[in-house]
């Protein structure tokens, strides 16, 4: 488990804000430096490189994801379609406090050639399947949902759904209701897979 010191909390901080007003390719250590009005080599003492902050903001969300994701799965539920809706109800919610991180998620091709940043990125999506497909086979099992189409595919249909929403919001210039729009959509989803009781 990675822990952060209080000032490298505040440089990732202040990267976000960064990112988030003025787009990745903003960020620079000059620019970063500036804005929090730190040396370049005294923000060099705390991260080696712009990569080094943006692998920083993905483990700081993978932790703080992990442990929010798991509060929604331990409360009860009543049925695995009511699961799932929270699951995603506190992944938008905290993706529009937090939209600096869709740009660093969805920016895959500035970092391409950067290994640890893409298995970040990748470890973000692993998450998300998990929980999913998870929520889909104990569904299946429970008779909730059809067992029409397997739990790999409708992981996939679901992910990319949503994938999709939340890059028409990044691209709106956070401007649609990613919430309401993500709760359409796997509503939608929802509709075609769950069985009446």
């Amino acid at each position: 488990m990675n822990t952060f010191t209080e000032r490298q909390v505040e440089i990732m901080e202040a990267a976000s804000v960064r990112i988030d007003k003025f787009g990745i390719q903003s960020l620079t250590i000059k620019n970063l430096a500036s804005d929090i009005g730190l040396s370049e080599p005294a923000l060099y003492r705390h991260f080696n490189s712009k990569n080094d902050i943006l692998l920083g903001l993905l483990t700081y969300f993978i932790a703080e994801m992990k442990t929010r994701i798991a509060l929604v799965i331990a409360k009860p539920h009543q049925t695995a379609g009511e699961e799932l809706r929270a699951i995603f109800d506190s992944q938008l919610n905290t993706l529009i406090k937090k939209p600096a991180i869709v740009s660093v998620i969805f920016s895959e091709s500035i970092f391409h050639f950067d290994d640890d940043l893409s298995k970040k990125v990748a470890e973000i999506m692993e998450l998300m399947q998990g929980h999913i497909n998870r929520n889909i086979e104990s569904g299946q099992k429970a008779s909730s949902y059809s067992k029409l189409i397997n739990a790999s595919t409708l992981t996939t249909i679901i992910l990319g759904s949503i994938r999709l929403t939340v890059l028409k919001w990044k691209q709106s210039g956070h401007k649609s209701d990613l919430v309401k729009e993500g709760t359409e959509v796997l509503a939608a989803i929802l509709k075609m897979i769950e069985n009446n009781k």
